[in-house]
């Protein structure tokens, strides 16, 4: 069993990434499974992983984690196949690793509907291993000399020249997917209670901005003058970020969220995405999101989303998205990049959706002639 697969350069670079200075290549069924938490970010526990590859020398071009459904139901095996399948057709592959993660009675119904859907697809399944215990089993190979009835032991430490190579993958590998949701939940405790306070005097400040427009009888002018104030705020916040700072109080962060209620405000932060800057765009998300309070929390973890999977992060796009979409289930944003994550499709795909300028053009066009004759709506979605 010498299947090789070659990771580092998985999707076409986009213009402002450079061209990998190495690849991983996962010669043996152990180096393998050393990869497959780097891909993740995190080491998978319950879960399947459906791996696509294609020409050259098989080459990775998308990565599909599952938990497994457990209890195995026949219905909820079928619908997790037929997605993965659906993902490698679109795609146009015709080649696949998979590796389950637990208890035989939750892999091998998994395994058979998934070798099954895949033959009837014209997708070859190089290699299908079930691993657990520091030890792995393969529904490929049934040489008992290569692949023992009682398992194979695995060493999951890279050594130090493989850890070199898989570190331009991802250098950060946590224990566990709920390691990874940790990182964007929710802050408790005192920090909790100061962002609440915070929330509350930037909800007072943005009603005493609404009413002072009121009683000037311009009413035309409360949306505008309002997204100023976001805008410029959260303009200001992401250059402190792209410059190395950070917020300097809950107050600050708390304008924010409230700021972006309006979808002017967050689609002009969205706008402004550059790919060169995104680690400093996902170190401002993650701090907002979780000091966010529940009602503000949909639009920057939406934005955190789109950064993450921008940076070929999905898990972190994912659990990003598990709590837009707690705080806001028909958040349009979070319901598009769920939609479009779980289709596999590629971080190149993530591309700004218009500049700054062309964002505030658009906004102007649409309230050119408009008259604000009911109390402002700060949040279209839902």
């Amino acid at each position: 069993m010498t299947q090789t697969l070659t990771a580092g350069d998985d999707f076409p670079p986009a213009p402002h990434q450079q061209e990998p200075t190495a690849v991983v290549r996962a010669g043996s069924p152990a180096a393998l499974l050393r990869l497959i938490p780097h891909l993740l970010g995190f080491v998978p526990q319950a879960s399947l992983i459906v791996i696509g590859v294609a020409p050259p020398r098989d080459r990775i071009r998308v990565t599909l984690r599952y938990d497994l459904p457990d209890p195995p139901e026949a219905g909820l095996v079928a619908d997790l196949t037929a997605h993965a399948i659906g993902v490698l057709s679109a795609q146009r592959l015709t080649a696949a690793v998979a590796v389950g993660y637990g208890p035989e009675a939750l892999v091998t119904p998994v395994a058979h509907e998934l070798r099954g859907a895949a033959w009837q697809a014209a997708i070859d399944i190089r290699e299908f291993l079930r691993v657990q215990d520091g030890r792995y089993w393969s529904y490929v190979c049934g040489n008992e000399a290569c692949c023992p009835a009682a398992g194979v032991p695995f060493d999951a430490v890279p050594d130090p020249a493989e850890a070199e190579a898989l570190a331009v993958i991802g250098d950060t590998v946590l224990a566990s997917r709920a390691d990874l949701a940790a990182r964007v939940a929710p802050l408790g405790g005192i920090a909790a209670e100061s962002m609440r306070q915070a929330t509350r005097r930037a909800e007072q400040h943005a009603a005493r901005l609404l009413a002072k427009v009121r009683k000037s009888g311009r009413l035309g002018a409360a949306r505008h003058m309002i997204a100023a104030e976001g805008l410029a705020a959260v303009g200001a916040m992401i250059a402190r970020y792209r410059d190395g700072g950070r917020f300097a109080s809950d107050d600050e962060i708390a304008r924010i969220t409230v700021a972006l209620r309006d979808l002017r405000v967050r689609d002009d932060a969205w706008a402004r995405m550059d790919p060169a800057c995104a680690d400093e765009h996902r170190r401002l998300w993650t701090d907002v999101v979780r000091r966010a309070q529940p009602g503000y929390v949909a639009a920057p973890a939406a934005l955190l989303a789109f950064v993450a999977w921008q940076s070929g992060e999905g898990a972190l796009a994912n659990v990003a998205l598990d709590r837009a979409l707690a705080d806001n289930p028909r958040y349009s944003m979070a319901t598009l990049l769920r939609q479009v994550i779980a289709a596999g499709a590629p971080p190149s795909l993530a591309r700004l959706p218009m500049t700054p300028e062309e964002v505030a053009a658009s906004y102007d066009e649409a309230e050119a002639g408009k008259h604000l004759d009911h109390e402002l709506d700060m949040d279209d979605e839902g």
